[in-house]
């Protein structure tokens, strides 16, 4: 409001402190046509009244206010006024269809893509999503976790391409994850069943063409509680990072799998075990976080990063792990990144506790 208030007085006092033979009134219309940008339309209206009245007060100090070029001056002050409150309504509407445009996106996208709570049994979490497209908080890239009676399952994955079509494969995985997770299956059976349900869907699309090159990968992992171990089976996804101590491990499948919709038949999907004991933390990422380039094209080195930061809790590790991903692109991220850390602290004193125990 400060802006064509200023405007309108500077205008009209160094109009009336030129020469007569130099006419600044018609540089008034500025003033609600820039109140329009960013004003309502009551106060852009009001700027168009003031902006008038400039005009007048010039006539009347310089008495021309008469004369048909005041008038002409006067007039076209009131049509851009006119003009300027239909331009703010307009964007007005706008707005308002953009914020609950955006309000429904926010709902649609937490019910896909569920925070993780600080606190899963045994261990501690953290998460973090990075979008690559600018008004969307989730794309192609995924993470759940489930409790089971023995302990905690998780999928981290990653849907090749990015935008709403992303989105619609990850929810079909995620929610098929959620379904089959707490059933009493063994890690392999149940990738083997998330597999099938991927295939199934981009086979029922109807387009062949585009499902042939569609795919997810993905890993999956089970976190018991009572033993310091943690099963994994991998699905073409970059392998997750173990940090104990100082010391950085990358946990490599001695077989990795296919991702998952590759529509290979029925592959043997192989279980990997590896230590997980308290005070380890594992760091999960999607392919965007390690694929990040700066403007010299090199790509992010994320195992040497994250040396620095061993021995932090999972939230803080992410908190800089972000930042600093972030800095090292220039801010902006040519694809969905997703981080997920989990920090093993101590075990639980009843491992047989399902989470609908817990909510009674």
């Amino acid at each position: 409001m400060a802006v064509p208030l200023a405007l309108i007085v500077v205008i009209t006092a160094v109009n009336l402190a030129t020469p007569s033979h130099l006419h600044l009134g018609p540089l008034l219309v500025a003033a609600p046509a820039l109140a329009a940008v960013a004003l309502e339309r009551r106060l852009t209206a009001l700027t168009g009244v003031l902006a008038l009245a400039g005009q007048v007060a010039i006539g009347v100090i310089l008495r021309d206010l008469p004369s048909m070029d005041r008038i002409a001056q006067m007039a076209s002050v009131v049509l851009v006024s006119v003009f300027s409150v239909f331009l703010s309504a307009l964007r007005e509407r706008q707005v308002r269809e953009l914020t609950q445009v955006r309000q429904v996106s926010e709902i649609a996208q937490s019910l896909v893509l569920r925070p993780l709570p600080p606190r899963i049994g045994p261990l501690r979490v953290a998460a973090v999503y990075l979008a690559a497209e600018t008004e969307m908080q989730i794309g192609g890239d995924l993470y759940a976790a489930a409790r089971t009676a023995s302990g905690t399952r998780l999928i981290v994955g990653d849907v090749r391409g990015k935008g709403l079509t992303a989105v619609g494969d990850a929810a079909l995985l995620l929610g098929a994850f959620r379904a089959a997770a707490y059933q009493q299956v063994g890690l392999a059976e149940l990738t083997a069943y998330l597999d099938a349900g991927v295939c199934w869907n981009l086979t029922e699309s109807g387009e062949h063409e585009q499902a042939e090159e569609c795919f997810i990968t993905a890993v999956l992992i089970d976190i018991p509680d009572d033993t310091p171990t943690i099963q994994m089976v991998h699905c073409g996804h970059p392998p997750p990072l173990l940090l104990r101590r100082k010391q950085i491990t990358a946990l490599r499948a001695r077989q990795p799998g296919p991702p998952l919709g590759m529509q290979l038949g029925v592959p043997r999907h192989r279980v990997d075990t590896f230590d997980f004991k308290v005070g380890d933390l594992l760091l999960l990422c999607t392919d965007g976080v390690i694929e990040a380039r700066n403007s010299q094209g090199d790509f992010y080195p994320l195992a040497e990063r994250v040396t620095a930061w061993t021995g932090k809790r999972p939230q803080v590790l992410l908190d800089r792990l972000r930042t600093d991903l972030l800095a090292y692109v220039g801010g902006y991220l040519g694809d969905d990144a997703a981080m997920i850390a989990i920090e093993r602290s101590s075990p639980v004193s009843n491992p047989q506790t399902t989470p609908r125990d817990r909510s009674r």
